[in-house]
C-alpha cells in the first residue's frame, strides 16, 4: 500500500524508506554555525556575515532559509517549518541591532537548531510537534506581555506629562 507524504508530493511504497537525513543541509548548518573552533566555542560564517553593516543578516538569513526550503521538500510538519522560520527571523532580527545584535549572532546557533529539527521531524514527525506548539505559546505570551508593559508605561508617562 503506498504511503503519501504530507506536503511532499512524494508517495513511497510500504518497503521503501522515507526520506532520511541530508548530509548536504548538515555541512551547511555547521558551516553557517560552527565551522570555525575558538577554545571551546566555535563560530561560523552567519555571525562573521552579520558584522557586514546592511546587508549581512539578510544575506545570513537567506543562506539559512536554504534548511527550511529543504524541510520542506522533505514534508516535515508545518509547525516544525514554522518553528525554523522563526529562528531565522530572530537571529535577523535580533542580530541588525547594532553591537548587541553582533553579540548575539556568535551566541544563537539558528541553523544548528533547524538542523536538530529537521532531523528530529525526519525520524518521528509527530513527536516534537508539541513542543514545537509550546514554543509558540509562550512566544506569543511573552510578546502580549511586552506590548502591555509598554502600553502601560507609555499611558503612565501619558499622563505625568
Amino acid at each position: 500500500m503506498p504511503i503519501r507524504v504530507p506536503n511532499s508530493g512524494e508517495v513511497y511504497t510500504a518497503g521503501e524508506l522515507l526520506p532520511v537525513r541530508d548530509p548536504w543541509i548538515a555541512q551547511l548548518a555547521h558551516l553557517m554555525d560552527g565551522a570555525i573552533p575558538i577554545g571551546r566555542w566555535s563560530i561560523g560564517l552567519d555571525p562573521l556575515l552579520g558584522l557586514l553593516p546592511g546587508v549581512g543578516d539578510l544575506i545570513g538569513a537567506l543562506i539559512s532559509m536554504i534548511i527550511v526550503a529543504r524541510a520542506v521538500q522533505a514534508g516535515i510538519p508545518r509547525i516544525a517549518v514554522a518553528r525554523m522560520t522563526a529562528n531565522i527571523a530572530i537571529d535577523t532580527l535580533i542580530g541588525s541591532i547594532p553591537l548587541f545584535g553582533d553579540v548575539f549572532d556568535f551566541a544563537y546557533k539558528a541553523n544548528l537548531q533547524n538542523l536538530r529539527i529537521y532531523e528530529e521531524a525526519l525520524q518521528d514527525r509527530r513527536a516534537a510537534t508539541a513542543r514545537h506548539w509550546g514554543f509558540f505559546v509562550t512566544l506569543f505570551l511573552v510578546a502580549g506581555a511586552l506590548a502591555a508593559i509598554v502600553v502601560g508605561v507609555l499611558a503612565l508617562l501619558r499622563r505625568a506629562f
